[in-house]
């Protein structure tokens, strides 16, 4: 082999801190393992899971990628909350998460090898376009999917806009991201938003059930299939993410977005309806305070918010 050609390396050997990543050819496994956080997703959690997607595409004796989260209570829940709040700092930042989200998706879509999702728990958000993203999933008959975008203001679907129309159909793609209600793991088989639902004591044997037989079939008829299958995820995909990438950076410190996280953190209900007097009052709801427009007769200072009565420089009446 060419000391150029990328070849196979021991998991142990990439030194993961958020992820776990075995190989027992011919299956490797990759877990997000934040458990503490419902397995929500961070910028070195997704930037480990490309790595990881991409040395299992090269390893050989590698035929199938199992996706599931640690412990038992969230597959993944999406994005980590408290990580987006920064956002509302520096929103270009969010430009730089939601390109390690991008290449984490489409190296895990570009793999070469089947990929199969044990879905152990809560499938939340960005959570669910992993799911999706996996050629199938098995889940356990208590576990529940939704997104959440419209309802919390965090991260409205990238992945799943695009791909829920293919797999449930345009409805209830779309009854999925307006309600944000949960999706019991029985309803989305009947969906077909998961291959199988289990009871949680067979959500092992199930998975390394549907392993083997994935493992069981030829290596380049099975890439090739799944390069065909891809076409209409693909195009949808490429066709769509750069803008959506563009979207929310912009929108990623908006006053919705503060919103819903501050309502997340403080624990209380999203205030939808004071969103709406504003928009009836013909108030700007782009800015917390009004438009940064006016200017302090007294100081100077300018840019102040549209509602201020005070200077925030020097503290005097406007």
């Amino acid at each position: 082999m060419s000391e150029r050609t990328p070849g196979p390396r021991s998991a142990e050997s990439l030194g993961f801190q958020h992820i776990i990543y075995e190989k027992a050819p011919p299956v490797a496994r990759v877990t997000i393992n934040r458990p503490e956080v419902l397995n929500a997703l961070n910028f070195p959690t997704l930037r480990e899971m490309s790595r990881a997607f991409e040395d299992a595409s090269w390893d050989d004796a590698v035929a199938v990628v199992v996706l599931t989260g640690a412990g038992d209570r969230a597959f993944c829940t999406g994005a980590d909350l408290t990580e987006q709040e920064q956002f509302l700092r520096i929103p270009r930042d969010y430009w730089k998460w939601m390109g390690a989200f991008i290449e984490a998706q489409e190296r895990l879509r570009g793999i070469g090898k089947p990929t199969l999702a044990r879905l152990n728990g809560m499938v939340v958000g960005g959570g669910n376009e992993f799911n999706i993203a996996c050629d199938l999933a098995v889940a356990a008959d208590d576990v529940v999917i939704r997104h959440v975008g419209p309802a919390r203001g965090s991260v409205p679907a990238a992945g799943a806009t695009q791909w829920l129309p293919l797999i449930v159909g345009d409805r209830r793609a779309r009854e999925m991201l307006f309600l944000c209600e949960d999706v019991p793991a029985r309803q989305a088989l009947a969906w077909g938003l998961v291959n199988q639902v289990v009871p949680r004591a067979d959500l092992d044997g199930a998975v390394d059930t549907l392993a083997r037989k994935l493992a069981d079939k030829l290596p380049e008829v099975t890439r090739y299939t799944k390069q065909q299958i891809n076409f209409w995820r693909d195009l949808s995909w490429h066709l769509t993410i750069g803008h959506a990438r563009e979207w929310l950076t912009l929108h990623a410190g908006s006053p919705e977005t503060q919103e819903g996280l501050e309502a997340f953190r403080e624990k209380r209900p999203v205030d939808y309806a004071g969103i709406r007097r504003k928009l009836a009052r013909g108030e700007s709801t782009e800015h917390a305070w009004g438009p940064p427009v006016r200017t302090c007769p007294h100081c100077g200072a300018a840019h102040l918010p549209e509602q201020f009565t005070h200077c925030g420089n020097c503290g005097r009446k406007l």
